[in-house]
């Protein structure tokens, strides 16, 4: 009897702990099960949004052999000027995000990034964003505005731009934001053709005995800053191997121009693979085209030209020929001194038709006032004909090449302005400075 008291309490007390651990067993199993859909989940979102960064980044779209890493020449050492505080203030606003993500939160496969790189012609301005406003497509593009310097009314034009994503950069180093000191006008500074050892003052002069401008120097130093951070510096592309469309503020941009930039890079590496770059016009600025049926390769023109990254990277491998080449125009440098350096004739694809048209009258540091005297028309109007807003590049069309390359080539010796060993340094400072010394694989 006691024995089957016993065996009878022993079954009764599993019984109650199979029923109560019953529960807190199936507790656990549900947590777990719980643990493990939200581990997958997460796995499955965080390979989804990988596979979608990947779909939609054309970087990796692009397959670019294009290295990040470059090492630098080891006898070099980049020297920057010490900024100011307006200087380290725009270099604050460079690290902002793009404006208007909120009306246009996701740029699509295919999208272009586009550079207008601007200076002091608020007129001339408010006419490229007038026309870039009509452009078909242009709510998919990021539109990057480099400024040379900091000018308040440039800066409220920018500011008022609504129909895409606009990131504004500032070139930190312009000569417009030192008034005295280097690269502005340092004081004990040589002017014009000032003889150095007879007056004792500084600076080196070009080849024609002229001394630095820091207002001319500008041009050159601007558009190679603006190279170097725009490829290697900046958030928004520094993993972007795509076409990047670099425009000026005295382009006037059609409203077709930007489908046919799309036009043309997908066509590039079937019609012309040689091509180095796409450009929105002839090489000749007062030219209209030829209006053939047919794409035309020719020589590399400064209106609206595209690149990707593999071609930006045989560029910046040029920084030295760039920035000891006495000439203060980047696009004539380009022309007599980069190109050829290439060893075979750079080629650009363009329709028969320009996409944009260079509308001003003046040069960079004129036409700043409020005077329409350096604005064609007094309006900077084009005649554009119904063809020139829309698409009209055919991708059965031919290729006609154009061999011959008018204009600067090689063996031009420059116009100067650029004989200042400061300018040069600072130029190759630039070349180098979102890179590091280091010998590890690319």
């Amino acid at each position: 009897m006691p024995a089957a008291s016993s065996s009878s309490s022993s079954h009764h007390y599993r019984t109650r702990l199979r029923s109560r651990t019953a529960p807190l067993l199936l507790l656990v199993v549900l947590a777990v099960f719980v643990v493990t859909e939200l581990l997958r989940s997460s796995s499955r979102g965080g390979f989804t949004a990988s596979a979608r960064r990947a779909v939609s980044s054309p970087a990796k779209a692009n397959h670019s052999a294009a290295p990040r890493k470059i090492l630098l020449d080891p006898a070099f050492t980049p020297r920057l000027p010490r900024q100011s505080p307006l200087s380290l203030s725009l270099s604050a606003r460079n690290a902002l995000p793009p404006r208007n993500t909120g009306r246009f939160p996701a740029l699509p496969d295919g999208h272009l990034k586009i550079v207008l790189y601007v200076h002091n012609r608020p007129r001339y301005l408010r006419l490229v964003v007038d026309s870039l406003s009509r452009v078909e497509g242009i709510g998919e593009a990021l539109l990057i505005v480099s400024h040379d310097g900091y000018f308040p009314e440039m800066d409220r034009i920018v500011q008022g731009i609504d129909f895409c994503q606009v990131k504004q950069i500032f070139a930190p180093y312009s000569p417009h934001l030192f008034p005295d000191t280097f690269p502005g006008v340092s004081p004990g500074d040589c002017q014009s053709k000032d003889n150095a050892k007879e007056k004792g003052c500084k600076g080196d002069p070009d080849q024609y005995g002229n001394h630095r401008s820091p207002r001319i120097v500008s041009l050159k130093h601007h558009w190679w800053w603006m190279m170097n951070t725009v490829w290697d510096g900046l958030e928004e592309t520094v993993d972007f191997d795509g076409h990047i469309l670099f425009i000026e503020e005295d382009h006037y941009i059609f409203p077709n121009a930007y489908r046919n930039v799309q036009l043309l890079v997908d066509l590039k590496p079937k019609k012309c693979p040689g091509c180095y770059a796409i450009n929105l016009a002839p090489s000749d600025v007062k030219a209209k085209g030829e209006g053939w049926e047919s794409l035309v390769a020719e020589k590399m023109g400064n209106i609206g030209y595209a690149f990707n990254r593999t071609v930006w990277r045989k560029i910046h491998a040029k920084a030295k020929q760039f920035c000891a080449f006495d000439e203060y125009n980047w696009d004539i440098t380009m022309w007599a001194t980069v190109y050829p350096s290439f060893g075979a004739p750079v080629y650009s694809l363009r329709g028969p038709r320009r996409s944009a048209a260079h509308f001003g009258k003046c040069g960079l540091h004129q036409g700043q006032g409020s005077s329409n005297v350096c604005v064609d028309n007094g309006s900077g109007a084009v005649e554009l004909e119904e063809i020139d807003k829309v698409p009209n590049i055919k991708s059965d069309w031919p290729v006609r090449i154009i061999q011959r390359q008018e204009g600067y080539q090689a063996g031009f010796k420059g116009w100067g302005g650029w004989g200042d060993r400061r300018d040069r340094e600072l130029c190759l400072s630039f070349a180098y400075m979102y890179h590091v010394k280091d010998t590890s694989p690319a």
